[in-house]
Formats: structure tokens, C-alpha cells, sequence
């Protein structure tokens, strides 16, 4: 969940109870301090989906018709609820007051701080079923185009600049930012790529092409003196696994998938997992 979606969550939702996966035994859908909020009408956020998230929401609606603070669940992930993970989890509800609501959104908040950036060059009929893909995963996406007619074209609420000068954008990048290169002009291409390729934090660095194009790349990159173990990190073509098929879509969720698979690589490598793990949001169940 996002800030915005919270806040809206909050603005029609009076009564609230949180409801958090606070101990995780064997195989689970979600991993412990995963959390979800639940509303007489609506809820927010999952903790897996399946009869176990049936079950709490109603736990957690009784509990708001009762006027009930807070409720302990221990449920078994197995035949007995018709799922078969064959785990089982300790579930925390609890009533969101003044201050779990505070403590909520500053949770929220810092985990959307936390966010890797992706940034796609070109709004092209590629870029924009990626940038449509990539606009519902855990990143922070900016599309980045020369031409205002192309980024007119990006579906509402996506975030887009027009710049006369892409490759600059790369330099001032957050660190761990991930590049897909995709305009429509070869040279420009090279030029990104070459600067992304220099950002040694960059978990991900594609441009779409062929073999030829990459090849061709390759012999400008090293006689503008580029690193060979830097050009390595270079995938192109994005989305390779889709043997041969060129239509923009398959591409695009290819590529989606090669750039999460690489964030989530960098993620381990760095060892944010284990730093980002938060007390829980009811840390008083």
C-alpha cells in the first residue's frame, strides 16, 4: 500500500482494526509482520488471500460491531480452513486508535521511502505497457522521454518528465535505481546506457534490441574506453526469455520480471531484508 492509498483508506474508514501476521510457523502465504487493514465495507493491503484472510476479515468486522479493542487468532493452514500450505500463524487484530494510526502511516511511509527507483527511457509502444506493469510493483517508476507527445500517451497517474537530455538523468539517479532503455533513437540509447553502465550501484541496466544492436554497442562502448566487466552488466535484449516473440506486451512483462528479479537480488545482496524488518504494528497483541 501506498501513502495515498492509506490516507483515502483512513478519510472513509472510521473504524479500522489492523490485522497482522505476528508469528509464522512453516510454509505461510506472507511473511511474518505482514498486516492488512480492515473496514466495515472495505479492507487494504492482504495477508495472503484464502480462507485465512476470510476468516480474519471476519474476526476483524466483528470485532468493530462488538466494539471490541483487540482479539488473538492461531490458525492452522491446513485442511481444516481448505488451504494447504501446511503452516501456522498467530494473527494480531487490534482497533486502530490515534496512535496506531500514527504509528501506520509512518511505517507505510518509510517503507515507500525505502523503494528502489526504475527509471524507462522512452514512451514508445514498449515503455508504455512496461511503464503500466512496472506502475504496480513495490518501485518508485519515472518515465523519462524527449518527446511530449509520446509521454501524453502514459495512462493517468504515472510519472513522466520531459528532458532534453536523458543520460543527465541517470547521473542524479538515488542510488540502487534501476535503467530500461528504450527511445527511439539508437545513438541516445548508447549514450544512457553508457552512463548507466558507470553507475556500479545500478542492480539493472537493459535496452531493447537485438544481438546486432548489442554487438554494435558493445565495439562503440569500448572504444569510447568503457569497462568490459561494466558492459557485462548490460542486458539487451530485455525480455530475451520470450524466444523471439516482438510483440510490445510480451516484452514489456518480461522485462518487468528480468528488473524485479535484479532489485530483488540487490535487496539480499545488501542485506536490507533482514534490515527492513519492522516491529509489527501491533507490537502489543
Amino acid at each position: 500500500m501506498t501513502p495515498q492509498e492509506l490516507a483515502a483508506f483512513f478519510a472513509r474508514n472510521s473504524d479500522v482494526i489492523a490485522c497482522e501476521l505476528t508469528q509464522v510457523k512453516g510454509s505461510s502465504p506472507r511473511a511474518e509482520g505482514t498486516f492488512m487493514l480492515v473496514g466495515a465495507e472495505e479492507i487494504l493491503g492482504t495477508i495472503g488471500g484464502g480462507a485465512l484472510e476470510y476468516m480474519v476479515i471476519d474476526h476483524a468486522r466483528r470485532l468493530i460491531a462488538e466494539g471490541r479493542a483487540e482479539e488473538a487468532m492461531d490458525v492452522p493452514l491446513g485442511p481444516e480452513i481448505g488451504q494447504c500450505c501446511g503452516g501456522r500463524v498467530q494473527v494480531g487484530l487490534c482497533y486502530v486508535d490515534a496512535t496506531l494510526k500514527t504509528e501506520i502511516e509512518a511505517r507505510i511511509s518509510a517503507e515507500d521511502e525505502r523503494l528502489p527507483h526504475v527509471y524507462v527511457f522512452g514512451a514508445g509502444h514498449v515503455g508504455r505497457v512496461l511503464a503500466q506493469i512496472l506502475s504496480l510493483m513495490p518501485v518508485k517508476l519515472e518515465v523519462i522521454d524527449t518527446r511530449e507527445e509520446e509521454l501524453s500517451l502514459l495512462p493517468a497517474g504515472i510519472s513522466h518528465r520531459r528532458v532534453a537530455m536523458p543520460e543527465a538523468v541517470v547521473r542524479s539517479a538515488p542510488e540502487g535505481s534501476a535503467f530500461i532503455i528504450l527511445t527511439h533513437d539508437h545513438a541516445l540509447d548508447f549514450l544512457i546506457a553508457s552512463e548507466a553502465l558507470a553507475r556500479a550501484d545500478a542492480p539493472y541496466v537493459g535496452m531493447v534490441g537485438s544481438r546486432t544492436k548489442r554487438a554494435k554497442f558493445s565495439s562503440w562502448y569500448l572504444e569510447q574506453g568503457g569497462d568490459r566487466k561494466m558492459l557485462e552488466r548490460l542486458v539487451l535484449p530485455i525480455g530475451a526469455h520470450g524466444l523471439g516473440d516482438k510483440r510490445p506486451s510480451v516484452i514489456a512483462a518480461l522485462a518487468a520480471a528480468e528488473v524485479m528479479v535484479h532489485l530483488g537480488g540487490r535487496e539480499a545482496s545488501v542485506g536490507h531484508a533482514a534490515t527492513s524488518k519492522q516491529q509489527g504494528v501491533a507490537s502489543g497483541y
